[in-house]
């Protein structure tokens, strides 16, 4: 067990839309502070130009001495042509002057910030503006207090209860529609936690709105129906398997119960002869069984391309057959496959057409609109519509099959369809003038 500490998604979204809110709120905060500094600096220089210009004309138009009055925040300070301060507003009537530096000499006025001025103790933006006299140019200083970063204290306040409010609101909302989602994620959770493999009927609930809660419901009771078909088909199939596997097994036990009871009379050799079937009859079974088996469980991705015509003139050659087969063969007809299953295919298609024929099979390989296409056709009596798909069921033996070869397992037919379906492809019976046809019809590759 680690150390890490897991969250809930609950406590993950609302401390994401919280960071996420605060990013936002932090970015809107100062975009707000740095307009509205740029538009009070505007506003302050304004003001210390506006009353720098009106004592400098009152300078020019009359004699200033003393103590004078200038807007709230306004320092003025007046200096005659020997640097004298000969009037100025309260602080600042008597003293140094407030800044060394003059105006320009090509114009009338300048400005600076100093941190702080002669006689003050905060930093403040100063102008210089030139008072043209007779007899020497005056000085004429007005300086204003320089705006803070945050503009003013009630602006910043307001900023940060304004963004904690906003913060607080989104998490509530995260929360609660984190949790309102989660809730319907928990209740088909629930649900599926009482299905069992004896209770497998059960879906979970599809909520009405078209999201991806639905779609996971849907996708979840999509899984629920296949896993109900294999249950289905792992019943059927264990109560076919255990019934035809009782019968060559009680055929035996009772052939040499009833030889040990008269075992003077009994022929031993007959008796062993009909053991040995039932048991080769057992064999069969149990093969086919593990056959059905390992392609239920597949997973196989060594493929190859093969030639079906090919293939299929091999498998004629090499095998010994009592009825006439009839090749037509399309060259260059190839899939992509495991060739060993697609003999077991072929040699079952050819098992069952054997029992069924008369004199002859045709078996035709051939391209078809993308698909290679194989075809066994025997003329023999063929097979009814309504037993079409009946023939490949597991354990499933028609009367006629029954007939022909006692000894047969009927899983032939459903092996032979398991492969072509591993294959992406298709094996049906299809309609003809005699016969039973059956058509295999496997995607080629591009």
């Amino acid at each position: 067990m680690n150390g890490r500490r897991t969250w809930s998604i609950r406590v993950r979204m609302t401390v994401v839309a919280g960071v996420v809110t605060a990013l936002i709120c932090g970015i809107l905060s100062t975009l707000i502070v740095v307009g509205t500094r740029g538009r009070a600096e505007d506003y302050e220089r304004g003001k210390v130009a506006s009353a720098a210009l009106r004592f400098t004309y009152d300078a020019h138009r009359k004699r200033v001495r003393g103590g004078i009055d200038a807007p709230e925040d306004i320092v003025v300070q007046v200096l005659d042509a020997r640097r004298t301060v000969v009037a100025g507003t309260a602080g600042v009537r008597a003293g140094p002057p407030i800044a060394r530096f003059r105006p320009a000499d090509t114009g009338g006025y300048s400005a600076r910030v100093l941190c702080p001025p002669a006689g003050l103790d905060e930093c403040m933006w100063v102008i210089a503006c030139r008072v043209y006299k007779p007899n020497g140019d005056w000085t004429v200083y007005a300086a204003s207090p320089t705006i803070p970063w945050y503009v003013s204290s009630g602006l910043l306040m307001f900023l940060v209860c304004t963004s904690l409010l906003m913060i607080l609101l989104v998490c509530l909302r995260a929360w609660g529609t984190v949790d309102r989602t989660l809730a319907r994620v928990d209740a088909i959770r629930s649900e599926l936690t009482e299905i069992t493999a004896s209770k497998s009927g059960r879906r979970v609930t599809v909520p009405a709105t078209q999201d991806e809660i639905r779609r996971l419901a849907e996708a979840a009771n999509a899984t629920l129906d296949r896993l109900d078909s294999a249950l289905e088909r792992q019943r059927s199939f264990t109560s076919d398997a255990s019934h035809d596997l009782r019968s060559p097994i009680t055929a035996a036990r009772a052939q040499i119960e009833e030889a040990l009871l008269f075992p003077d009379e009994a022929d031993w050799p007959q008796t062993a002869r009909s053991v040995l079937q039932s048991l080769e009859r057992l064999q069969a079974i149990v093969t086919d069984l593990l056959q059905l088996a390992r392609l239920d469980a597949v997973d196989w991705q060594q493929t190859e391309t093969i030639d079906l015509g090919a293939l299929v003139t091999i498998e004629l050659a090499r095998s010994d057959r009592t009825k006439r087969i009839v090749p037509h063969i399309q060259e260059g007809v190839t899939v992509r496959g495991d060739r060993l299953r697609l003999i077991r295919l072929l040699t079952n298609l050819l098992d069952n057409a054997e029992r069924h024929a008369e004199e002859r099979i045709d078996v035709t390989v051939r391209r078809e609109d993308g698909f290679a296409v194989v075809e066994v056709l025997d003329d023999g009596a063929g097979v009814a519509e309504q037993d079409r798909e009946v023939v490949f069921q597991r354990f499933s033996r028609l009367a006629a099959g029954k007939a022909r070869d006692a000894a047969g397992t009927g899983l032939g037919l459903p092996i032979a369809r398991e492969i072509a379906r591993l294959h992406q492809g298709t094996l049906t019976i299809e309609d003809s003038s005699r016969g039973a046809r059956f058509v295999l019809r496997v995607p080629r590759p591009p």
